[in-house]
């Protein structure tokens, strides 16, 4: 079930207890009170009487921060975690980051219908959105065209709109696999319209399709692994529905190798706080 829709149940829920209360039940219990005071029975029997149940006293409690909780989510930042090497060699498996929710308008939450447009995504941009296939997964790769671009991406290389995104360097670059082995590539720094960022390819074959247009409303995507990412080259286009928000921080970072060393000797320290780029 999306976590947005457990949140926005447990407001709804929280919150229509502890209104229950206030206006229905908590008078009632006042009411019986005064009327046991009035006819003299004991104090320990009175106090029961106006004790709030457990079930109000943890709704009061837990709805304000619920609700704050599910409105920064929804609107403002909302956390992610990088579960595959798709990004590498910009975002680790393990990699726990920030999104900008407000980045591209402000939409409401669980119907994901925009309110509010203050801007589009851009090339270069690092962006979360609910995968085209089954938008119950959310994705993150990096915006390559946007609506009208004509996008090439031939010999791993990209042409956008007939212009050559540069590359340079090609410096060996080696991560483990989940079998123990290790990938072997190449890392380049590429400037994708003014954006510059780093990317990683092999000499494997491209069998995906070549050449695209976007459509308008939609977007291509890639990752920078480019040889080890499920983007828009197999599936196609991101709708500007699907679009979650920006991401833009690594708040904390996670050695998923090291799970024979203590845990704080997993936490990656020198990518707390980096900005995605």
């Amino acid at each position: 079930m999306d976590f947005s829709l457990i949140l926005f149940l447990l407001v709804l829920a929280t919150g229509l207890i502890w209104g229950v209360d206030r206006w229905l039940w908590a008078p009632a219990r006042r009411r019986a009170a005064q009327e046991m005071t009035q006819a003299g029975d004991k104090k320990e029997a009175i106090a029961k009487a106006r004790k709030e149940p457990i079930l109000v006293e943890y709704a009061r409690a837990f709805f304000p921060v619920i609700l704050i909780v599910f409105l920064l989510r929804s609107f403002l930042v909302e956390p992610f975690r990088i579960p595959s090497g798709s990004m590498l060699p910009s975002l680790f498996i393990g990699d726990f980051i920030l999104v900008n929710k407000f980045a591209y308008g402000a939409r409401l939450p669980v119907l994901n219908y925009k309110i509010i447009d203050v801007g589009t995504p851009k090339r270069g941009d690092v962006v979360v959105f609910r995968f085209p296939g089954d938008t119950s997964i959310n994705y993150i790769k990096r915006v390559v065209g946007v609506p009208g671009d004509h996008v090439v991406y031939k010999d791993k290389k990209v042409y956008i709109n007939g212009k050559f995104m540069e590359q340079t360097g090609g410096s060996p670059y080696v991560y483990p696999r989940s079998d123990n082995g290790v990938n072997s590539m190449l890392r380049y720094t590429e400037l994708l319209d003014g954006v510059k960022h780093d990317i990683l390819v092999s000499d494997r074959p491209d069998y995906a399709q070549t050449e695209f247009v976007v459509p308008e409303g939609q977007y291509f995507v890639m990752g920078d692994n480019r040889d080890h990412s499920n983007d828009s080259r197999y599936w196609g286009f991101v709708p500007d529905d699907n679009l979650v928000g920006k991401a833009f921080l690594i708040w904390f970072s996670w050695n998923m190798n090291g799970q024979d060393v203590w845990f704080w000797k997993r936490i990656i320290w020198s990518r707390i706080g980096n900005t995605i780029h």
